[in-house]
């Protein structure tokens, strides 16, 4: 019996030792935060890369002088990131929690914007889309089973589609494709749950 029981605590440690050095197949989750809520999904790409897709509602603090004097606005964001976690092995072993893609990573966050709504805007203001890509670095970390935290910290560069009739007409440093680009920062802090 204790044979047995020895050899499966073997075993047990053996495939946790082999799933946790690789991120994980896929992740569902939902996160919220400051600035909006997300729903994500973290998808295997190799070991140590993740597909993360993800859409959700936020407020953009970076979103420049487009919407000057909105105050609080919320838009539709569609995001897709490539993450590189860099340190899962090392992390695991250390004994510290690989499961979730609990690590530091790198990523080329590349979000869109769409002109579909933004709430809280007023009439007469156009509203306007906008892709940014943003390399960052961040970690993410499990607590307990099925809730997550991540901050990550980027500057990238963004491209705002500005519409004939933005704001009656008045805007300026516009090029003549009717875009402005930008840099951006990026910065995040959020909690979440996961499937």
């Amino acid at each position: 019996m204790r044979k047995t029981i020895a050899f499966a605590i073997l075993l047990l440690s053996l495939g946790v030792n082999a799933q946790n050095n690789s991120v994980e197949k896929s992740i569902f989750g939902i996160q919220t935060g400051f600035a909006g809520i997300w729903l994500n999904n973290e998808s295997k790409l190799s070991n140590s890369i993740a597909l993360r897709s993800e859409i959700g509602i936020e407020h953009d603090f970076t979103v420049g002088d487009h919407y000057d004097g909105a105050g609080l606005i919320l838009q539709p964001v569609l995001t897709l990131e490539p993450r590189y976690y860099y340190n899962l092995e090392k992390r695991n072993t250390k004994g510290l929690i690989t499961t979730k893609n609990s690590g530091n990573y790198i990523s080329i966050k590349t979000s869109y914007h769409p002109d579909w709504f933004v709430v809280n805007l007023n009439d007469n203001i156009t509203k306007t889309a906008d892709l940014a890509i943003i390399p960052t670095w961040g970690i993410k970390r499990q607590i307990g089973n099925h809730f997550t935290y991540e901050t990550a910290i980027g500057l990238g560069y963004r491209v705002v589609y500005l519409k004939d009739n933005y704001n009656n007409g008045n805007y300026q440093n516009v090029d003549g494709a009717g875009k402005r680009n930008q840099y951006t920062p990026h910065l995040h802090l959020r909690i979440g749950y996961t499937l």
